[in-house]
């Protein structure tokens, strides 16, 4: 068995290949960013290979070659590798060695890797999700020019079909009418691939019976549902409720000294998209009555609104580990009472 460590970036990847017994093969060796490159590298030897990267913002099309290869392949967590992140002296071709007798010990921290169908449904929800925000974005420049001309709104909702009449057909400033009509056709083009987002949603949310059971939450609807769903994966990687919290990145960090523990803000790391998802069906979660809205009404009166809204995202957290683990509905979990946090 050889033991292949690689170091991947946008155009290239630097590798290192060593055997069993601990002797280099290959040492550095760069690759273009070519499927048929890299297959014809790995191919090259006579044993069979495996192959550690770290997880990084390019892996997936390489593990996807990899997997059509059949070769078995791990991502390396990068917070985790600390062989790598503390090195003093630092180069691709060392970080794509240590990688490869980290493997060959058996000793890499590895993150999670999505399977394929996984991958491509999180494609989805997180184009969406950057659709919607983009929109909002242009949403508030034209707030932004009314502001800036003294003009009141008159609509609650002042991008209904009334509202953009009645934007279109607002005297304004040279300048600014170019303002508004541009942001108002960005605004219409979003809202045209939106829709269709929207189209697919609706088509996984009905292949995916965890997003159904996700949507019996109050205020949780196809959209987010799918979008915890696709974040989390598979539930059973996570031993407990206390596991997911903290890969959403929604515990409290904490810092201990002798016998002194201090708590402070959440840690953030982990999925970052998981944690806006379960933050944003708190926001509408608090609205409906229910378990979530008393505990954010009772901890917003302490501590505030930040707070409560990030706790109650936790304890949300906490009932979505029993419904998946469990198959159970929201209210089935509550009656049970699964509001512990390990």
């Amino acid at each position: 068995m050889l033991h292949a460590g690689m170091d991947i970036h946008k155009k290239f990847s630097v590798v290192s290949v060593i055997d069993d017994d601990g002797e280099l093969l290959v040492r550095g060796q760069r690759l273009d960013n070519d499927e048929a490159e890299v297959r014809d590298f790995l191919a090259s030897f006579d044993s069979e290979v495996r192959v550690v990267l770290e997880a990084g913002p390019n892996w997936n099309w390489m593990c996807d070659l990899l997997d059509e290869m059949g070769l078995e392949n791990k991502l390396a967590h990068p917070y985790r590798t600390k062989a790598i992140g503390s090195a003093k002296i630092k180069t691709d071709t060392l970080d794509s060695l240590v990688l490869a007798r980290l493997l060959r010990s058996d000793f890499i921290a590895e993150a999670y890797k999505a399977d394929h169908a996984t991958r491509q449904l999180r494609e989805l929800v997180r184009m969406r999700a950057y659709l919607v925000r983009t929109r909002t974005g242009y949403k508030n420049k034209i707030h932004a020019v009314l502001t800036r001309m003294n003009i009141p709104n008159p609509f609650s909702d002042l991008f209904s079909k009334k509202g953009m009449a009645y934007l279109r057909g607002l005297e304004l400033a040279p300048a600014y009418r170019d303002s508004v009509d541009a942001y108002l056709g960005m605004i219409e083009a979003l809202g045209a691939q939106i829709d269709r987002a929207d189209r697919l949603v609706h088509e996984r949310f009905c292949a995916r019976a965890d997003a159904q059971l996700l949507a019996t939450v109050p205020g949780i609807g196809e959209f987010l549902a799918l979008m915890i769903a696709a974040e989390i994966g598979d539930i059973s990687r996570f031993s407990s409720a206390k596991g997911l919290a903290s890969y959403s990145g929604l515990v409290p960090s904490t810092s201990q000294s002798g016998n002194t523990t201090h708590h402070g803000n959440i840690t953030r790391q982990g999925s970052p998209w998981l944690r806006y998802a379960l933050v944003e069906a708190t926001i509408h979660a608090v609205r409906k009555p229910g378990p979530l809205r008393t505990f954010y009404a009772r901890l917003s009166a302490k501590k505030g609104n930040k707070v409560a809204r990030a706790a109650t995202a936790r304890k949300l957290c906490t009932y979505i580990y029993h419904m998946l683990k469990e198959e159970q509905t929201y209210s089935v979990t509550i009656a049970f009472g699964r509001s512990d946090l390990g």
